[in-house]
């Protein structure tokens, strides 16, 4: 197994790549990655974060314990398992089911990884709980969404088959000593299943938080991680240049440290999926201190010669689902100029293999731009905000209040006092958001931030806007849905450059639903998370606006489609 062919454009970014790989050979630095060797980044416990490394032997062990679970709850009819997870505990697994899918016969796997009321509600319709396995993930135990989703669907479970019963239809995965395990032990659950301290949630899905959905599901664990433990090998190679995981490392630092850090994903139908988990893992790896690698997944295409020169490529090519349209865009990109990395995929569990590829990458192209890859110092800053808001609703009964900068019968803008300033005199929420886009300026990114149902509408809805933006102002667009970014690509928007432009959508809840135990509800969970989250933006200087849609959500973005297509006439 070899690296996987890179076309840059003659000059010094090849020749930073070349010296790069050069030096990781004639200092056996890929030896000191194996052996866990913190100098190779800041050495501020690194080493700590790395179990991963070894991860894949370890879970191998555990391969009896996954089946045997798994029989036991088709054999009790078992039908659908309902995973509650965030970030790294939630993205890994989806991607694992969304791409191999399950087995004929094996229960299917839904993954709720949001707080939006009417999201919470749908996963609760669309599974009978009587045949529903509820597994909940979370590494500390001590996240707000897994726990706000488990007082939800427990309290459901006692409704449905009875308090004695409930906590035979649950399964925990979590770190050993953590208030999780703590939980699961009083209530009585099913099972726990235990990570491995020494792996961040975002490298986590190779270890139980991937494998435990992953064989409920019916997927073939141990092919997948034999795929993953093929590519371990091919990367412990010591010459750079043809290490897998290496050369796609020391090619996104450079190109990042060249300027070209929106990371653009381009990826076969059948493996797309997998640009929702190396959008974390990039973005929350190397978003900080004001740097950052932005990853651009699922973006609208465009004209090969109308990208920037902030571009790196990477095309995810499955064999057995190849795209002619996607090849010729891709020569189409050779000829422009952008470099792009091309990754053959023979099939769907090779998945297994590029899960360790990337980490591997990750970690690398961390230690090529200096930073430390294994923290997240910003994370924890809009958690904070959120915890402040929740608690003021629960000794209030209400969030703060706040003002609009101007609104109309379908938007309301806020932002701060500084955001106001910099957009001038503003009558109107589309002259505010003409404004605001108008900042945009070369190397800059656009990303939308949509505290919205997730809906197949939607998304439609928020990629044409993102559409527009990309074809007139000629920059980068990203898409997240809250909260599932904020521990995501929220740690690159708040931790790197200052060349973002945020857009936050919010929106009035037609429906809401209570959290059990609670004053709140999840509608004001997600309020308060998306005042937390844009309240950390504010605080570090970020061009950010709020546009707050009524509770017809589906008239209000298509009112902000017009009033950011007028910005461009």
């Amino acid at each position: 197994m070899t690296a996987s062919p890179i076309s840059v454009q003659p000059g010094s970014l090849a020749e930073a790549i070349a010296r790069t790989l050069a030096q990781w050979t004639a200092e056996r630095r890929v030896a000191r990655l194996w052996t866990k060797d913190a100098s190779l980044w800041t050495s501020s416990g690194e080493e700590k974060w790395l179990g991963w490394l070894d991860v894949i032997e370890a879970q191998r062990r555990e391969l009896g314990a996954r089946t045997a679970l798994a029989d036991a709850i088709r054999t009790e009819g078992i039908t659908d398992v309902l995973l509650l997870g965030m970030g790294g505990s939630s993205l890994g697994p989806e991607v694992v089911f969304r791409v191999i899918g399950g087995a004929t016969g094996a229960p299917r796997l839904h993954v709720l990884d949001s707080t939006d009321p009417a999201q919470v509600k749908r996963f609760d319709d669309a599974v009978d709980l009587r045949s529903t396995l509820v597994l909940v993930a979370s590494k500390s135990g001590s996240t707000l969404e897994p726990n706000v989703f488990l007082a939800y669907f427990f309290d459901r479970l006692k409704q449905v088959v009875g308090e004695a019963e409930a906590g035979r239809h649950v399964v925990a995965i979590t770190d050993p000593g953590s208030q999780m395990q703590k939980v699961a032990e009083r209530d009585g659950f099913r099972a726990i299943a235990f990570g491995e301290p020494t792996v961040g949630g975002r490298f986590s899905v190779l270890s139980a938080f991937g494998t435990v959905p992953a064989a409920l599901s019916g997927v073939d664990v141990a092919c997948l991680l034999d795929e993953a433990a093929q590519m371990a090998d091919a990367c412990r190679s010591e010459d750079a240049a043809t290490n897998p995981g290496v050369a796609l490392g020391v090619v996104i630092g450079e190109a990042a440290k060249a300027g070209r850090d929106k990371l653009t994903i381009l990826a076969s139908p059948g493996i797309a999926p997998l640009g929702a988990w190396l959008e974390q893992l990039v973005a929350e790896s190397t978003g900080k201190n004001g740097t950052a690698v932005i990853p651009v997944d699922l973006e609208p295409r465009g004209d090969a010669s109308t990208y920037g020169s902030d571009r790196l490529f990477v095309y995810l090519r499955l064999a057995a689902d190849a795209d002619a349209d996607q090849d010729a865009f891709v020569e189409q990109l050779n000829h422009a100029g952008q470099p792009v990395v091309k990754i053959d995929v023979r099939d769907t569990y090779a998945l297994g293999q590029e899960f360790f590829r990337w980490e591997i990458a990750t970690a690398v192209a961390g230690a090529v731009l200096g930073i430390n890859p294994f923290d997240q110092p910003d994370v924890e800053a809009s958690k904070i905000k959120t915890r402040a808001l929740t608690d003021a609703f629960e000794q209030e009964g209400a969030l703060p209040a706040e003002a609009p900068v101007v609104l109309d019968t379908e938007m309301a803008i806020f932002t701060d006092e500084a955001n106001v300033r910099a957009l001038g005199p503003v009558a109107t929420p589309v002259e505010a958001i003409a404004a605001h886009l108008r900042r945009v300026v070369a190397g800059d990114y656009v990303a939308l931030l949509a505290y919205i149902d997730m809906t197949t509408d939607n998304i439609a809805a928020l990629q044409e806007i993102r559409a527009v933006i990309r074809a007139q102002a000629g920059t980068a667009t990203c898409l997240g849905f809250g909260p599932r970014f904020l521990h995501s690509t929220g740690q690159a928007y708040k931790g790197g450059p200052d060349s973002g432009v945020f857009l936050q959508i919010t929106c009035d809840d037609a429906v809401d639903v209570q959290v059990p135990g609670r004053a709140f509800t999840f509608g004001v969970v997600k309020a308060a998370q998306a005042r937390g989250d844009f309240g950390v933006l504010e605080e570090r200087g970020r061009r950010a606006l709020r546009v707050h849609l009524g509770a017809d959500v589906a008239a209000g973005l298509q009112a902000l489609r017009s009033a950011v297509e007028g910005t461009y006439q």
